[in-house]
């Protein structure tokens, strides 16, 4: 199946690892121009570049000015008429609620909220002028499964639902679609490295990190495909939702999670 997406100029954030970094490589790997924005440059990131496509961009996205120098880089390429906002990250809170104090609200809002509508307001007037343009960003399925162990996650995934929702409606006359995409448990270091929540609850109980994660997707019901998502199909994901071939799907939240989530 063509996906139309030859020699189109996309952005990716957080395109280091992970979800980000299969993005990236899906996106080049149709033919278009991808413009990664990482806060560091993985070898990943410049094996890909060597290959012509890739364009990575060293950025902490949680500086406010971090998202003209990936608008600019695109606009060097011809304008980027696609983005995908992936750059987030979680703590597991373990102390719960009353131990949350506004800096760790403030890091999480920022790191998971702010820095997509940031990128989303720099990248929409050049889609505006081509008349043409699609927003994916990566959700989660905690912006409808609230967790008080990822409570500042959760409000910042489903505020990113809201303003996703309003601006499908506000930009949708000039040709521009937007989408969210609400992935559960992706086999990506957020969930299985080092630092990652399994390693975070192991720590927290006393347990192996092989039977917190364990526990941690019994709890709520595990999975009926019995396995994570990859990362890859996760992007797989972004390349339809980023072509014509999804072409009147604006608005809407695409649920990836193995059937993680039980409810209608």
């Amino acid at each position: 199946m063509d996906l139309h997406l030859a020699d189109r100029v996309a952005i990716v954030t957080g395109a280091g690892r992970g979800i980000g970094l299969a993005a990236t490589r899906a996106l080049a790997g149709e033919g278009a121009h991808v413009v990664a924005g990482s806060r560091t440059v993985t070898p990943q990131l410049l094996a890909l570049e060597a290959e012509g496509r890739v364009h990575p961009v060293q950025v902490d996205l949680t500086a406010e000015a971090a998202p003209a120098a990936l608008v600019e880089r695109a606009d060097a390429l011809g304008g980027a008429t696609i983005l995908v906002n992936n750059v987030g990250g979680v703590k597991l809170r373990t102390e719960g609620f009353l131990a949350l104090g506004d800096d760790e609200w403030m890091a999480t809002l920022t790191l998971d909220f702010l820095a997509a509508v940031r990128m989303t307001r720099a990248a929409i007037p050049a889609m505006v002028r081509a008349q043409v343009g699609n927003v994916v960003t990566i959700a989660s399925v905690n912006a409808f499964l609230p967790d008080p162990g990822v409570i500042d996650y959760s409000a910042a995934k489903a505020a990113l639902w809201n303003v996703s929702k309003a601006l499908s409606k506000e930009f949708g006359p000039a040709g521009l679609r937007f989408n969210t995409i609400s992935p559960g448990p992706v086999a990506t270091d957020l969930w299985l490295g080092e630092h990652g929540v399994a390693a975070t609850i192991a720590a927290s109980r006393g347990v192996d990190v092989d039977t917190a994660r364990s526990e941690a997707i019994a709890e709520q019901g595990g999975f009926s495909t019995g396995r994570f998502t990859t990362a890859e199909e996760v992007a797989d994901l972004v390349l339809l939702l980023a072509s014509d071939r999804a072409g009147n799907v604006t608005g809407a939240d695409i649920l990836i999670d193995g059937g993680f989530v039980k409810t209608l």
